[in-house]
């Protein structure tokens, strides 16, 4: 027999609302019905994308509301703890998008409240199921390269003066700094493949175009209809309407010590013509590098001989096509089938509250170690009884 529709409360119908669209299957496991905006724009298209939905101003409507089974959080990053924590307390399993918020103590709180209440948690990091990223952990996994010793990541964020620059994203009130909000997903994929967390970070970095910029909007006022187009605003210098307010850096560079001995890099611009993620990965026995991050790039492993440069790799991998090709390179319908599954069922998740903690963590101290001249921070200990916790699947052991 099938089960009945999931049925999703939303808070937060903004820029990652195409995430409430993919988990809205009417007569397929899940449906969104109630989504909760403060802004009537936002209500008026959710109510026109997702059929049948319900849209109101107060999310606690949401989260008394008996007839939603789950909570999904997509709010401005600096809102997703005291909205993550009220969920948890009201019993309604919760997916927060990513990052799990801007601080660590707050990452802290959300992770205890999950704890304390047993309600579960998820965390939407997409990446881990983007197929570029399961193929070079699974080259890894079946010792092609040997063990992991360094990882080397640049992130060229090709839109960054579109989807950054002009509204809360630009502001370190609202995100702590692009390091964290964008570099989240690099580093938990970066932890993810390296098999460890970072214990050390160290970087350096600049606001070196968007903050010369005069073409900034008053402020209260909204973006312009054109904020975004697929292959307009280019060179940067040509962006208009950019946020009154930017105080975040739009280029990074962060050294990491992981608590596994494996040293890493990660390498963040926001002004690049292109957009894509490259990474290297090395281990004792040879190396992989991705070309490409979506359908029609490749992962090439380096691993028989020594040699000068040749770009006839011993072997490559043609990254698989998305089963579906919505979001994130096929990434957010896999993210929304283990969301519902593990509310139906519970159990172990590829995505990791644990990890997501770690990876704002890193973001913090990195992005404090760039604004103090490059200082070395370390990062704090997250407390072994939650991260034992978050292990067994968020059960607890008997009598505990």
């Amino acid at each position: 027999m099938t089960a009945p529709d999931l049925r999703i409360g939303v808070l937060g119908f903004g820029l990652r609302g195409s995430l409430a669209e993919t988990a809205h299957r009417p007569g397929n496991g899940a449906r969104v019905s109630v989504v909760a905006d403060p802004d009537p724009a936002m209500r008026a298209r959710a109510a026109d994308r997702l059929g049948g939905v319900t849209t109101v101003e107060d999310h606690g409507k949401v989260l008394t509301d008996p007839d939603v089974d789950a909570v999904v959080i997509l709010t401005p990053d600096h809102t997703h703890a005291e909205l993550a924590c009220e969920a948890l307390r009201a019993g309604k399993p919760v997916f927060v998008e990513k990052p799990l918020d801007i601080g660590i103590d707050r990452c802290d709180e959300i992770l205890r409240t999950a704890y304390e209440t047993g309600t579960r948690l998820y965390v939407g990091h997409n990446m881990r199921h983007m197929p570029v990223v399961r193929l070079m952990r699974d080259i890894i996994t079946r010792g092609e390269i040997g063990e992991v010793k360094t990882v080397w990541v640049r992130h060229f964020v090709g839109y960054g003066g579109d989807w950054y620059f002009k509204d809360w994203h630009a502001e370190r009130r609202y995100t702590t700094g692009l390091l964290l909000q964008k570099g989240a997903h690099d580093i938990d994929v970066l932890h993810w493949l390296a098999g460890g967390y970072t214990r050390q970070a160290q970087a350096f970095g600049d606001l070196m175009v968007y903050g010369d910029s005069p073409h900034r909007r008053a402020p209260g006022e909204p973006k312009t209809a054109d904020w975004y187009t697929e292959d307009g605003h280019w060179p940067p210098a040509e962006q208009r309407s950019l946020n009154a307010v930017i105080d975040v850096e739009d280029v990074s560079l962060v050294n990491l010590r992981l608590d596994n001995g494996v040293l890493a890099a990660y390498q963040q611009c926001h002004f690049t013509p292109d957009y894509w993620r490259n990474y290297t990965v090395v281990g004792d026995a040879g190396r992989l590098e991705n070309f490409g991050d979506g359908p029609r790039g490749h992962v090439k492993v380096w691993n028989a001989r020594r040699s000068g440069y040749r770009a006839d790799a011993d072997a490559v991998y043609p990254v698989p096509d998305a089963q579906d090709d919505a979001g994130h390179g096929g990434a957010d319908p896999l993210l929304i089938d283990e969301f519902v599954r593990f509310v139906r069922e519970g159990g172990r998740t590829d995505t990791s509250p644990v990890a997501a903690r770690m990876a704002v963590a890193a973001g913090v101290r990195a992005t404090e170690s760039l604004r103090a001249g490059g200082t070395p921070r370390e990062i704090p200990p997250l407390d072994p009884e939650l991260i034992a916790y978050f292990e067994r699947g968020q059960t607890r052991v008997a009598g505990g």
